[in-house]
């Protein structure tokens, strides 16, 4: 079982690290190959990107800490410490989240009546961001395995994150 557990967590951090890597050579290549997209122009398009970008840094962090504690601790509990961190930086997110809109706005004014199409793309990229951050705040979104599957049809409920837990721990250690 705890092989099982190393290797999951191993997999959901370097895939979040793989992702934030790969999205920076993707995104380059996109307006690269599609100038008139005019993406690397767009203000909603780069605050969506680092948003998205930030979170996948924040996901990381947290699976491989989670992974290196249970192979030196036995315990795959976050620290106490990083969770603190990460509730912080939640409120960073939120914030982030409810300014990007007015990124949209300002691109759109700049540009109209000429709008790029890379405005979609941002779009795609925010609502993107939006998703990962209530995937690892909030409520599991990601079912990428059979037990996942297996779990979520049973229930007919999501999960609850595995960050939102470590916040209601955090929360219970306090009282």
């Amino acid at each position: 079982m705890r092989n099982r557990v190393l290797k999951r967590l191993s997999y959901l951090s370097t895939g979040e690290a793989t992702s934030l890597i790969m999205f920076v050579f993707i995104s380059y290549l996109v307006n690269y190959t599609y100038p008139d997209l005019r993406l690397y122009s767009l203000f909603s398009f780069w605050s969506s990107f680092l948003l998205l970008e930030f979170l996948l840094l924040q996901g990381s962090i947290y699976w491989y800490i989670k992974w290196k504690r249970l192979k030196r601790e036995n315990t795959s509990a976050a620290p106490i410490r990083m969770v603190k961190q990460l509730w912080a930086i939640k409120k960073w997110n939120i914030a982030m989240i409810i300014i990007i809109p007015a990124a949209f706005i300002a691109d759109y004014y700049m540009w109209h009546p000429s709008t790029p199409q890379g405005l979609g793309i941002a779009a795609f990229i925010y609502t993107f961001a939006i998703l990962e951050y209530v995937n690892y705040f909030h409520i599991q979104l990601s079912y990428d395995n059979r037990a996942d599957i297996n779990s979520l049809k049973q229930s007919k409920h999501f999960k609850q994150a595995s960050l939102s837990k470590d916040f209601k721990r955090l929360k219970n250690s306090k009282t």
